[in-house]
């Protein structure tokens, strides 16, 4: 087997927190104030012209730190996944999806990782799959595997996993988004999805192809899959929306985060998503260096993020190897979530004020 590309999995991640921090300003904002509050969708608009990631990137990070001390055991993977969000929740983190809160209180209660998700097709699976689709690329058993780990965890309606595994599927290394790339993608879901089980989301997929065709913008197609007020955070509704913007502009990361920011509502997350792919199709190079410096984290910084990429590359290539995975300081994580509350409260109020 020939070496993966540590580039496919550097982008990946570093895509998903550019496309998390550019989009969460903009949050739950309809596409009219959001076009009022924050009308450059080029800049970060968080803290003072800077970006801060979200919960989208957090699990991103934690599923590649759980591939890589898994050893290529979908169990142990699980079970370290599902170790990593138990702490993460005592760091109290800003902006927890309900359904991924639930799961996790009922992980600290003893119950299995297995059992521990919620009926819910909310975004969390999605946000966690882009790195987990460059990982297992086209070994469809094993990528099934390791996206119903992962779902199962946090959203137990079988429509989470579906739109999880688009989203894995979407990651792959392939190029472009024309007429042939989509019909090897549609034919990539068959596989991983067969028919009548996930017949709805085919049908989605069909939607948003013909959309994309029609040249609509993504606020125009969500409108007619029933998300009225900006791309919403049903994973029916967010994922077809990324594949809308992926079928209209391929690679062209600028172009197609913006179309995502401007159509409004779960901004951060469908940006994180889409990012994600983009970045792990294309590069790291595809992203601006202005949108990476413009991010300030700490301690889990971009170079921190990218070590982490690159350290899964080598592992899955060498998984008998010596393990080192990237780990942050736990007072230094304190503190930064601290400061990430304060930044998004702030934010809060600013949304109150002039213009409307």
């Amino acid at each position: 087997m020939s070496a993966r590309n540590p580039d496919a999995f550097v982008g990946c991640l570093l895509g998903t927190a550019v496309g998390d921090s550019l989009g969460l300003p903009y949050e739950g904002l309809s596409a009219r104030r959001a076009g009022k509050l924050f009308p450059d969708t080029t800049k970060h608009h968080l803290l003072l012209g800077r970006g801060m990631v979200s919960d989208d990137t957090e699990h991103a990070c934690f599923t590649s730190q759980a591939v890589i001390r898994s050893k290529g055991d979908v169990d142990a993977f699980q079970r370290e996944l599902a170790r990593s969000l138990r702490w993460w929740m005592l760091g109290l983190p800003a902006g927890v999806g309900f359904a991924t809160l639930r799961s996790i209180i009922k992980l600290w209660f003893g119950i299995s990782p297995k059992k521990s998700g919620v009926f819910s097709a909310g975004n969390g699976p999605s946000m966690r799959s882009p790195i987990l689709g460059v990982a297992f690329g086209r070994d469809h058993e094993t990528l099934k595997q390791y996206v119903k780990a992962s779902t199962e965890i946090t959203h137990s309606d079988p429509k989470a996993c579906y739109a999880a595994l688009a989203v894995a599927a979407a990651s792959l290394d392939v190029v472009g988004a024309n007429d042939e790339w989509q019909g090897e993608f549609r034919e990539t879901l068959e596989k991983l999805m067969p028919e009548p089980d996930a017949r709805e989301f085919h049908e989605l997929v069909e939607k948003a192809r013909l959309s994309a065709g029609n040249n609509e913008s993504v606020a125009q197609f969500a409108g007619t899959i029933g998300s009225k007020n900006g791309i919403s955070g049903y994973s029916y509704h967010t994922v077809p929306c990324v594949l809308q913007v992926l079928f209209r502009h391929g690679n062209d990361f600028e172009t197609g985060l913006q179309d995502i920011i401007q159509a409004g509502g779960d901004t951060d997350t469908a940006g994180a998503i889409y990012g994600g792919i983009v970045g792990a199709r294309a590069g790291k190079q595809v992203i601006p260096d202005a949108w990476l410096d413009g991010i300030i984290e700490w301690p889990r910084t971009v170079s921190w993020i990218e070590r982490l990429g690159v350290m899964l590359a080598k592992t899955l290539d060498e998984p008998t190897g010596k393990i080192e995975v990237p780990v942050c300081s736990v007072p230094g994580l304190l503190l930064r979530n601290l400061v990430f509350l304060l930044t998004v409260l702030a934010h809060g109020l600013r949304r109150l004020l002039p213009p409307y």
